[in-house]
């Protein structure tokens, strides 16, 4: 049996990523759910922030910002990051994060991340409650220790973790290759 209730976000799990704003001298860290794969060519991805978080501001001056793919070590500083404001504190201070300089954009990027995102700003749609920014993947920064021996991000290495209803979860579980339910069969 199945209950109706009216429209409301139901899209989970989501993951939960650290984004880094700023410049190495005056950064910010926040949490970020809402966000989001838009496109492979060119690589696009998109995050949704509320206007009012301090990190906007950050984000809408300098058109770029960066994306750290958050593990189970780094769950306690995900949350932390997304409940406390950088208006009354260093974040990356309290939390011990290492700001490291970005290749391509001058938002730093969290040494402690497996995956970095470097992104610059393509467009803000204003939606409501959130405004969505679609951001140019302009380079990925990855830990040589998550990868293989065939030199692909291991995500069980990597402990990475997902958001769902106010609490957060692991993933890693391997279930099947992408084509795994038509592959046909070794003889």
């Amino acid at each position: 049996m199945k209950e109706y209730w009216k429209g409301g976000n139901m899209l989970y799990p989501v993951p939960a990523v650290l984004v880094s704003v700023g410049t190495m001298e005056n950064k910010n860290v926040f949490t970020v759910a809402w966000c989001g794969t838009v496109c492979t060519n060119p690589p696009m991805l998109y995050i949704s922030v509320r206007k009012e978080r301090y990190s906007y501001p950050f984000i809408v001056e300098n058109k770029e910002f960066v994306v750290n793919l958050t593990t189970k070590d780094l769950a306690f500083a995900t949350d932390y990051a997304g409940v406390k404001s950088g208006k009354d504190t260093d974040k990356f201070k309290d939390l011990g994060l290492t700001a490291i300089e970005s290749k391509y954009v001058k938002a730093p990027s969290i040494s402690e991340s497996p995956v970095n995102i470097e992104c610059k700003v393509r467009e803000i749609i204003p939606l409501g409650s959130h405004d969505m920014i679609l951001a140019d993947i302009l380079g990925v920064t990855i830990e040589n220790s998550y990868m293989d021996d065939k030199g692909k991000f291991d995500l069980k290495k990597a402990n990475v973790i997902t958001y769902s209803h106010g609490e957060y979860y692991g993933l890693g579980e391997y279930l099947g290759k992408f084509g795994y339910s038509v592959k046909k069969k070794k003889k």
